[in-house]
């Protein structure tokens, strides 16, 4: 929809008091555990070796405009709880929105009728790894200002004041910029004596301008969105930090700039990626084949298996890159989307490397997963990676933060850049395809810069680079150091059927690689 300033108004005074309405919620934290504990032992007298419980309630509010308009306005919450069981080495699981003592009593029975059903389909039992107890956990996303403590007129004029910055740009044409933002209230309690409550943020500034040609009649036009401004696990100061009214003059014109850039000649170059760019490599080429169950070929659902299989045969044996490669997994970086105190099976993530000195060691583990590992490692604790997109959800594996850590030398992106005789340089993402073993690969990007000779000598446009996962990561030969460590991510990353979607962040430096192959998609190549 879109409306101007008097109907958002009223629009606004409308949400304002729905998003206000009661929610059936127990507001004592004793209340909200005591139900738990009783969800639990109505599991373990219906049979069950093991059990617990999620309790969640969410809030997701966005804000979208175009220029001077506001296309889209949506708060809403949703609230209940999970119940997950195990009986004879089968899981069970069922969920309901009323917390409510004969409703918890009756949906952890459920849970363990269903599996006891499931028993008659199971290939190998569950074996959980151990976990220590957490009497009274609790952890909170480190922010400093509640986004939903600012009223809906102040994000609305944040963006169209930066729209309206867009559009002083002689070329730009056409603006969006949206605001989203995510309360996430998660209690946990398990038969394991783990009681833990943790109050997760998530937001996402985004801005993209569109610059046409006149001068050709229309007929051209380019792209550039704010890449820089990340998705992180802050609070309303990452949204004044991003600054999407400061930055949008540049994107916009970085896009006009676009329209007569020079069309890249197909050829080998060395790419100089930007962590901003950098990260969504990393992201579909790294985090998704490192995940066990895909791996194993147990899920298979929107990234397809993965190349870096069978465990047997890659771990400690798969050279994944050079020997100042370090992929490191973690759900602790402060302001990171996977960022937690604890995961849905209660366990404190812990930061552990998936590739060291360029060898993959390691996969990403829940705690029904470690057993299947601990023959090839040694190990018998989960990484911490459970994850469940709501109360309604049941949980399982999902990647934590998947990063490339910074090298020992303290190089910056001018170094990288300075040290390149013939290379591209490329800022943020675009669009990408990669195959379902997450082997071969294309990527583009946002913004393209010639460089030769160790300078940046002009804008490039119609880039993408190809390459397999393997080869392109043994072909990293300089990495920046840790002052040019910068994290990105994502808000949605699909996974699982019925699909769920978790959000996640990737850390990088700047790195380089070698005589990678680069693509013309221009439409006048076709």
């Amino acid at each position: 929809m879109t409306m101007d300033r008097r109907e958002f108004l009223q629009t606004g005074a409308a949400l304002a008091v729905a998003t206000r309405l009661p929610v059936r919620l127990p507001q004592a934290d004793a209340s909200v555990k005591d139900l738990c504990m009783r969800a639990l032992n109505a599991a373990k007298s219906a049979g069950a070796s093991y059990a617990d419980i999620r309790v969640g309630r969410s809030r997701n509010q966005s804000v979208s405009t175009r220029e001077q308009q506001i296309i889209n306005l949506s708060d809403n919450e949703t609230f209940g709880f999970g119940v997950r069981v195990l009986v004879q080495g089968a899981w069970g699981f069922a969920a309901s929105r009323d917390l409510t003592a004969l409703e918890v009593d009756r949906v952890a029975r459920l849970a363990v009728s269903q599996a006891k059903a499931n028993r008659r389909a199971l290939a190998q039992p569950v074996t959980l790894a151990p976990t220590p107890p957490v009497k009274d956990g609790r952890w909170r996303s480190p922010i400093e200002i509640d986004p939903f403590d600012i009223t809906i007129e102040e994000k609305v004029t944040l963006l169209l004041r930066a729209n309206a910055e867009a559009l002083k740009v002689a070329g730009a044409r056409f603006v969006n910029s949206s605001l989203s933002f995510v309360r996430d209230q998660r209690t946990f309690a398990s038969t394991d004596d783990i009681f833990t409550v943790q109050d997760v943020y998530r937001c996402l500034p985004q801005l993209t301008v569109t610059a046409v040609d006149s001068a050709r009649g229309g007929g051209g036009f380019e792209t550039r969105n704010s890449a820089e401004a990340a998705p992180m696990g802050l609070g309303w100061e990452w949204v004044l930090k991003a600054d999407l009214p400061g930055n949008a003059p540049r994107w916009a014109e970085e896009a006009v700039k676009k329209l007569t850039a020079k069309s890249v000649e197909p050829g080998r170059y060395d790419l100089i990626l930007e962590p901003h760019h950098l990260f969504l490599t990393i992201h579909e080429s790294i985090a998704h084949p490192t995940e066990l169950d895909r791996a194993l070929g147990l899920e298979a659902n929107y990234a397809g298996t993965s190349f870096a299989a069978p465990p047997a045969q890659v771990l400690g044996k798969l050279r994944y890159g050079p020997a100042f490669m370090n992929i490191q997994g973690d759900r602790s970086q402060p302001g990171s989307l996977s960022a937690c105190g604890w995961d849905d099976d209660g366990v404190a993530p812990e930061i552990y490397l998936i590739i060291k000195d360029g060898m993959m060691v390691d996969y990403q583990t829940t705690r029904d997963q470690v057993a299947w590992l601990t023959p090839l490692t040694g190990r018998t604790r989960s990484h911490g990676c459970s994850y469940a997109e709501s109360w309604a959800d049941v949980q399982f594996q999902r990647m934590p933060n998947v990063s490339l850590l910074p090298g020992e030398r303290d190089l910056t992106l001018d170094d990288l850049i300075a040290a390149t005789d013939n290379g591209i340089y490329i800022i943020g993402r675009g669009s990408y395809s990669i195959d379902q073993q997450r082997y071969n690969f294309q990527f583009g990007g946002q913004a393209f810069y010639e460089v030769k000779g160790g300078k940046i000598t002009g804008m490039l446009k119609d880039v993408a680079y190809q390459a397999r996962t393997p080869d392109f990561w043994n072909a990293m030969d300089m990495i920046g150091g840790r002052a040019s460590y910068q994290m990105n991510g994502t808000f949605s990353d699909g996974k699982g059927q019925p699909g769920q979607s978790n959000a996640v962040s990737h850390g990088c430096p700047p790195a380089r690689f070698k005589g990678i192959n680069v693509l013309n998609t221009g439409r006048d190549r076709v």
